[in-house]
């Protein structure tokens, strides 16, 4: 038998096309979607608040910005934000989970430390490439973008980088799970965009690429992997 044709991948031209939106909205008729103007807005009072002045800006990438971040940037370090831990907070019904099954994404909660990356974008691209960013991360308002404190791994500081962090408000939120829980909606949601065991474990992937090894993350995907092994042994 065929296997079954992969998922598309999340692509620049779907975010500047608004496929994503369209997605969402679709799954989620509930959620209000934020308009273009309110996106613009955004974006706007972010950089209106930019810390420091330079030759572009950082970004704070803890998740799939990591291994696919759509938009051009010019260097990639590997960085920690201080003041911040990642978690699956965000659940989704589009993209990587249905209505009757919710996934889960992460985000930046407040507390801790968070090993990441920060990526570079050019002073000269910046409002084009920030538009790409906000019509993947702004489009129902589920994060707030914020100016964190970065420093490399040695701690040398690095400025601050634009970090988009959970909105505990936001329709979307979704607490602390119990562990158990979150194993379960990660081992077998998915959705248009692809499963949500794939957005964890390349994270992983792509935060071993850069040496780094985030001991609860690799947990949760070692019992996520066994889940699926448990679960197809029973489907055979």
């Amino acid at each position: 038998m065929d296997e079954p044709p992969a998922p598309p991948r999340l692509t620049r031209e779907m975010l500047l096309g608004g496929a994503l939106a369209d997605m969402i909205a679709r799954a989620s008729p509930e959620v209000r979607v934020l308009t273009a103007a309110e996106r613009h807005a955004s974006l706007r009072a972010a950089l209106a608040h930019r810390p420091e002045q330079g030759d572009g800006i950082w970004l704070f990438a803890y998740g799939s910005l990591i291994w696919n971040p759509t938009i051009r940037i010019t260097e990639e370090r590997a960085a920690v934000a201080q003041g911040w831990h990642r978690a699956f907070c965000l659940a989704t019904r589009a993209g990587r989970g249905t209505p009757e099954n919710p996934g889960l994404l992460l985000g930046l909660r407040p507390g801790g430390s968070c090993r990441g990356a920060v990526l570079r974008v050019a002073e000269a691209d910046m409002e084009r490439e920030l538009d790409v960013l906000w019509r993947r991360e702004m489009i129902t308002g589920s994060y707030t973008p914020r100016w964190v404190p970065a420093e490399d791994h040695s701690g040398a500081k690095l400025g601050h980088a634009l970090a988009f962090t959970i909105e505990d408000t936001s329709h979307g939120y979704a607490g602390d799970l119990a562990e158990a829980e979150m194993v379960e909606r990660l081992a077998t949601a998915g959705g248009e965009l692809g499963t949500c065991a794939e957005y964890l474990f390349r994270t992983c992937e792509g935060l071993q690429r850069m040496g780094i090894t985030d001991a609860a993350l690799e947990r949760i995907a070692t019992l996520v992997a066994a889940r699926q092994a448990a679960r197809a042994a029973v489907q055979a």
